[in-house]
């Protein structure tokens, strides 16, 4: 199964409208979205608006991949449950957010093993496709538990390089 997340604060249907493409045409792929505040019908993935904390982590740990918006809630469960996540950073251009510091975020984290950074839906397809090849037990790479490396970059990255 892939969990996609995208928070609770604004719509991004522009994540949601091309997973759910993708969805459309795979025969073996199962989605399950939390959507938020998102007015739209989703033809191809199960929807939930909402979750609870214990419903989420669940859904983190039951699913191979994890595709979210460039929130460190969703970065942060997916590393400590060593979950490959893809990340698609929100846009004000858009509508989607305030500002675009899910740009930035994106930026640092593509640099971790586990993260993959799709900028638009173009590449959220190609990287659901490497992804999911990478998790079906054919060479993928993707420990069960997050790297103290993976860890400790991600805590740098949140306290902005501040010491605790």
């Amino acid at each position: 199964m892939i969990f996609a997340t995208v928070g609770t604060q604004l719509p991004f249907d522009r994540l949601l409208g091309a997973l759910d493409s993708w969805a459309g045409c795979q025969q073996r792929a199962s989605v399950f979205a939390q959507t938020g505040r998102s007015g739209v019908d989703f033809h191809n993935l199960e929807c939930t608006p909402f979750m609870a904390p214990s419903m989420f982590r669940d859904a983190v740990e039951r699913a191979r991949v994890i595709v979210g918006h460039a929130g460190m809630g969703t970065i942060l469960t997916a590393a400590e449950l060593g979950k490959p996540v893809i990340i698609m950073p929100r846009r004000a251009a858009f509508g989607e957010h305030r500002n675009d510091h899910q740009l930035a975020t994106a930026s640092e984290m593509r640099k971790l093993p586990n993260v993959l950074v799709a900028e638009d839906e173009t590449q959220l397809s190609e990287a659901l496709g490497l992804a999911m090849s990478e998790t079906s037990g054919h060479g993928g790479c993707i420990s069960p538990y997050a790297s103290p490396d993976l860890l400790s970059a991600v805590s740098d990255f949140i306290r902005g390089g501040r010491a605790e």
